[in-house]
């Protein structure tokens, strides 16, 4: 990646232990907790479409330095992520086509022909991430912090969005419990900067204690 990238943040030697030791704990019991729901979402993916399980990406974390992202597959295997590339380009451009639901909020890309019947549903309620724990137990990610971007997405960014990659890559962050799929690139990068810039022990736990009625009830998709 860049090797230009933004001055690194000053040492919290203090907060990164107790931040690890927050995924480690919390990851693993989480882990344990869930294995019922991680079976039966296998399960309904096996049944609902043939291919495998999870689903491996190439991710963006902290520094720059890549990582092998794990997630449940909810796409049609080998399908083309021509969509999603040039999606991606006209968010950070601020020239992606948008519908508003109800309460009269922006949500994108809400028809993507590539994911699974089956898929749709476990995306809704944010199923697919649950498999992050692995990667948050294996230190490429943490609980809190921005979401990882794809590659291709970094490319795009400019040197105030590549901040965000300043800090690990969380499972839920600031903007996970703002809106989701309902917010602009501009705003899900404010949010992150945001994180960035305030991030603690105590924020960590907040957001933490935000993301389950996140998920549950989602301002977007």
């Amino acid at each position: 990646m860049n090797d230009q990238g933004p001055a690194a943040l000053p040492a919290r030697p203090l907060y990164d232990v107790l931040k690890r030791l927050l995924d480690i704990v919390v990851g693993g019991v989480a882990l344990v907790l869930t294995s019922p729901v991680l079976l039966l979402t296998a399960l309904a993916i096996k049944l609902g479409s043939r291919g495998p399980v999870f689903f491996r990406q190439q991710r963006v974390g902290r520094g720059e330095q890549e990582f092998t992202l794990v997630k449940f597959r909810t796409m049609h295997p080998h399908n083309d992520d021509s969509i999603h590339r040039q999606y991606a380009k006209d968010l950070i451009r601020g020239t992606a086509e948008s519908r508003v639901n109800e309460k009269g909020e922006e949500i994108f890309l809400l028809d993507d022909p590539r994911i699974t019947r089956v898929g749709k549903w476990i995306r809704k309620i944010s199923l697919d991430e649950l498999p992050n724990l692995l990667n948050v137990l294996a230190g490429d990610m943490s609980l809190v912090g921005p979401r990882p971007p794809i590659t291709y997405e970094v490319e795009e960014y400019d040197e105030h969005s590549r901040r965000k990659l300043l800090v690990k890559p969380g499972m839920t962050g600031l903007a996970q419990v703002n809106g989701r799929g309902s917010l602009t690139f501009e705003e899900i990068i404010e949010y992150d900067l945001e994180y960035v810039r305030n991030r603690s022990f105590g924020l960590d736990l907040r957001i933490l204690a935000k993301t389950i009625p996140a998920v549950l009830f989602p301002k977007g998709v």
